[in-house]
């Protein structure tokens, strides 16, 4: 088990002061009140947990930069309610990282069980013993400097250290810190066994790809740790971001009993989970940086396996000929139209065919508006035009519904003609069949991408979609169905016609192809 280097133990316990002046400095007590003004505000705050952490523990919400207050969201306060008023639960946050999973888990939802007299002995476990103590460390602090807290549950005089692991506060509630598989066993104080234990992000990178380990560890789990408890009574949580299909968290959010809280970074309509915190224009920031299948693994609890039909080494990109040089053009669009979900990418595909290789030229991979869509749609084919090339546009027949028709309508209105799109009526087998059966084209080296588009955000998008492609896949696959739409036809084309066509053999004016 990984240690710290004094070095860094002596940096730990220095940011650890450091945090304790701040948690001392923040928490002034401002108000001036009668004892039974004084009780009647102490009730208000326990009532509602979202009350009773923006008061007591201001120092997470305010930003002293900013200014500005963030509260807490209402999947945090939810599962602060579900555990007070559970004393016997076992609990999974799957939240997104950045969505204060140790903050509430770590610190605040214990203090508001300590105060509501519902909390007697708190483990708290993390990937190292020394991950474990650091943690603990943050709960230490508020006990010590929090001058809300002291002042209205009284002093909180500490015996022990978060630095060996474990201290003991004035009216004799124990907090202990264990590292991954580290031996909890026997772990009591006086009379007390734990009633409150938090396994916080156990998984790593390295565990999920290690079967055996996730198995012993799960194990371990269940047996070693959840056997503290006084025959199974108690608060019994874990909490982490889902980066693997095979994890301990998904063994333990798999097992029977277990009430699990699942937060995406971006809701099912399409927007931040946690509000007040951030902004859409923010998230869809992050995940365009981050990519499509880190954004999915990290924010969204959706771990992506990388080529379990496509691989990355079948990823080749070339040098695009002039449009009017390929053989045929066809652009196909997805417009993943749901009334279910706002959470949907929209995909245009442009493909060139020439000989028997296929080129994806341009790619348009977004959650967005119709109306964005339809006049990226539009720039596209004015492009083509320019370029002297002709193209064949294809809409799936079943989207062509009247809130798209009436976007296209409206954008040709402005731009003076209509575009013309055939709707794609064939009866399609299953989705993932459809993708699968096109994955040699890619694997025998006839796929190739615009090497122009290599750093192109809905080029790459579309690529992470294609690479994360799997039966029961739970992410998005957008991008891959308007490939497979626009090779279908293309390949149709190829058989159809044996004539090779003229249209667009004059010199092509300078353009961005």
């Amino acid at each position: 088990m990984a240690r710290h280097t004094t070095q860094t133990r002596k940096e730990a316990i220095e940011q650890w002061k450091q945090w304790c002046e701040t948690v001392q400095t923040r928490s002034v007590v401002s108000v001036r009140e009668t004892p039974a003004q004084k009780e009647k505000r102490i009730a208000y705050l326990l009532a509602d947990y979202g009350r009773f952490f923006s008061y007591y523990l201001a120092h997470y919400c305010d930003d002293e930069e900013t200014g500005k207050h963030t509260d807490c969201a209402p999947f945090q306060i939810k599962a602060a309610h579900t555990l007070r008023d559970h004393p016997t639960i076992q609990y999974a946050a799957q939240w997104a990282r950045g969505h204060a999973k140790s903050v509430h888990f770590d610190v605040g939802i214990p203090m508001y069980l300590k105060a509501l007299k519902k909390l007697h002995l708190m483990v708290l476990v993390g990937k190292s013993k020394d991950n474990a103590e650091t943690l603990l460390g943050d709960i230490q602090a508020e006990f010590e400097f929090n001058q809300r807290y002291i002042s209205d549950f009284g002093v909180q005089k500490v015996t022990g250290s978060w630095e060996t692991g474990k201290f003991v506060t004035a009216d004799g509630r124990a907090f202990f810190a264990r590292g991954r598989g580290q031996s909890p066993r026997g772990l009591r104080y006086k009379k007390y066994r734990p009633d409150y234990i938090v396994i916080d992000d156990l998984d790593d990178d390295e565990l999920v790809n290690n079967p055996d380990r996730v198995a012993r560890l799960t194990k371990w789990v269940k047996e070693a740790l959840f056997g503290t408890l006084d025959g199974g009574r108690g608060r019994f949580c874990m909490v982490g971001n889902l980066i693997g299909k095979n994890s301990v968290l998904a063994n333990f959010m798999a097992s029977d009993g277990v009430v699990v809280s699942k937060v995406n970074a971006i809701d099912k309509n399409g927007k931040p989970s946690w509000a007040a915190k951030w902004t859409i224009e923010e998230i869809r920031a992050e995940e365009r940086f981050m990519g499509y299948i880190s954004f999915q693994r990290e924010k969204m609890n959706n771990p992506i396996t990388e080529g379990s039909i496509f691989r990355n080494d079948w990823i080749r990109w070339c040098r695009p000929l002039r449009l009017a040089k390929y053989d045929y053009l066809v652009c196909y669009c997805d417009p993943s139209f749901k009334s279910t979900t706002r959470n949907d990418y929209k995909a245009i595909k442009l493909w060139g065919k020439t000989g028997t290789d296929l080129h994806c030229l341009a790619a348009f991979v977004r959650q967005c508006s119709v109306a964005e869509m339809v006049g990226w749609f539009y720039d596209l084919h004015e492009k083509i035009v320019a370029a002297n090339a002709v193209c064949s546009y294809y809409i799936e027949a079943n989207f062509l519904q009247q809130i798209l028709l009436d976007e296209f309508v409206r954008e040709g209105n402005e731009r003076g003609y209509q575009l013309p799109i055939f709707g794609d009526t064939r009866k399609k087998p299953d989705k993932f069949q459809r993708i699968e059966a096109i994955s040699p084209l890619w694997e025998h080296g006839h796929v190739y991408y615009n090497l122009r588009m290599k750093n192109d955000p809905d080029m790459r998008t579309g690529i992470d979609q294609t690479l994360s492609c799997e039966r029961g896949m739970s992410g998005h696959d957008d991008g891959p169905d308007a490939d497979e739409g626009a090779i279908f036809i293309l390949q149709g084309l190829t058989r159809q016609q044996r004539f090779k066509p003229s249209v667009g053999r004059r010199k092509a004016p300078k353009n961005s192809w």
